[in-house]
């Protein structure tokens, strides 16, 4: 009998010590709750985060294939398409029966789109898990659609690509990336280009193609965030995920080559507010290296509402509106932009100027270093508040595992922004913001950019 106490009592010191463990490895990271991760055989990455939120679960579901992998000519916006075509039904559930669970669940299902990958995502009755499971599993493996559906899509994609592009601000973004980049597929935007997507409707025998390609297990994670176990998880998911098929194809990506000298990229329009904005060849995603945190710590300290620059440009001397500054988190290598929403045209050399010469200055002028600190403070605190509900949490792991494929990433890239100094600042300034690798957009009522 002392035996079995004792027994039990180690049990439970065992169990303590672990839980306290646990917490003790989790407190210093950004995201304050367990990732639990399991891989399928089929390749299917499964991430599950227990939250506390009695009765409500996020259910993501990544594709880590976007207008990225759009590699072959006159074949571009196809991952946006098929944003559309997975909500059109399937042989079991039509669109109307898959419309009916959602309110069953008092869930609303929806989806995007961006260069790096397609994102499906609902947030329901925890639970109804299984049937959450059930529905996206089917629609996933058993997707089905005649010529006629396809399309009429496909006139719906291009209605879509006609209502952005009235805006001038899309018209320049579409110019600016098809100016910086030569061959990467960053060239184009995720509505793809205008000729493939007046041709889309023409291309029912490609959709078929790209839909086998990149719709399987080994570019998918699935993720439930919220009143959930890992095990239910799990198990759900081996059940209705298990027997989906792995695939072959794997695109090559083209690398852009260096660029060695400034581009430009000019929208001509009457009365709309003069825009500037100047784009450097930044860095690809990396949870280790410390440019694109460094890059995001120095714009955020020259661009942000309480920098110096914009207290100089936008209210002292109000020749701006606004300014804002960043790199962008992308798989590959893309742009870091800077950019200001001016009053008047004939002011856009001197905002450019201004522009360059703090970005100059960041080159060899030491920032201070409690600035350097209250920013990454910032910069943290706001992430942090802002993991207040499933939804939230599943949203910001998503992002992670489209960059890198393992949602560990957020806590990892967090930790780099602690290291950063003012000769991280320096060096990144020094690499980055040179003339050669830049692309400067403009909006302005003249035939040609202002700034050259």
């Amino acid at each position: 009998m002392k035996n079995r106490i004792l027994a039990l009592l180690l049990l439970l010191l065992f169990a303590i010590s672990s839980a306290i463990a646990q917490q003790s490895s989790q407190k210093d990271k950004i995201l304050p709750y367990p990732i639990h991760q399991e891989k399928l055989p089929n390749g299917l990455n499964v991430v599950t985060v227990p939250y506390n939120s009695p009765g409500l679960a996020a259910f993501y579901i990544v594709v880590r294939a976007g207008s990225r992998e759009e590699v072959e000519k006159g074949k571009t916006g196809f991952a946006h398409f098929f944003e559309h075509m997975m909500f059109r039904g399937t042989e079991k559930y039509s669109k109307e029966d898959y419309g009916d669970i959602m309110k069953a669940m008092g869930a609303a299902a929806n989806a995007n789109t961006s260069i790096d990958r397609t994102v499906y995502h609902m947030t329901g009755n925890a639970e109804m898990l299984d049937k959450m499971f059930e529905i996206e599993a089917d629609r996933f493996q058993n997707l089905k659609y005649s010529v006629h559906d396809f399309k009429t899509e496909a006139g719906a994609v291009k209605g879509e690509y006609t209502k952005n592009s009235a805006s001038p601000y899309q018209q320049l973004y579409e110019k600016l990336v098809s100016t910086a980049f030569q061959e990467h597929t960053y060239s184009h935007t995720t509505m793809g280009f205008f000729e493939d997507v007046v041709d889309m409707p023409n291309q029912y025998d490609y959709s078929l193609v790209f839909f086998d390609r990149f719709y399987r297990p080994e570019y998918t994670t699935i993720v439930v965030v919220g009143d959930v176990t890992p095990e239910r998880v799990n198990t759900l998911a081996q059940q209705y995920f298990g027997d989906w098929k792995r695939g072959t194809y794997k695109p090559e990506i083209p690398k852009e080559p260096v660029q060695k000298e400034t581009r430009y990229a000019h929208v001509k329009q009457q009365g709309f507010p003069p825009y500037l904005s100047l784009n450097f060849k930044g860095p690809a995603f990396s949870d280790k290296d410390k440019d694109l945190p460094a890059l995001s710590i120095l714009s955020t300290i020259l661009f942000s509402e309480n920098s110096d620059l914009y207290r100089k440009l936008v209210v002292d001397e109000q020749k701006a509106r606004f300014i804002a500054g960043g790199p962008q988190f992308s798989r590959d290598p893309n742009l870091i932009s800077v950019s200001a929403s001016l009053l008047k045209a004939e002011d856009m050399k001197y905002v450019k100027d201004e522009m360059m010469k703090a970005l100059n200055e960041a080159k060899t002028k030491p920032i201070d270093a409690k600035k350097i600190e209250d920013t990454k403070s910032r910069i943290k605190y706001s992430f942090a508040m802002s993991q207040d509900s499933p939804d939230a949490i599943a949203n910001s792991l998503a992002r992670f595992i489209w960059l890198t494929g393992d949602p560990e990433s957020i806590n990892n890239i967090y930790s780099v922004f602690d290291t950063i100094t003012a000769q991280d600042l320096m060096n990144v300034a020094k690499k980055y913001f040179t003339p050669q690798t830049m692309t400067v957009g403009t909006i302005a009522p003249t035939d040609n950019t202002p700034v050259k």
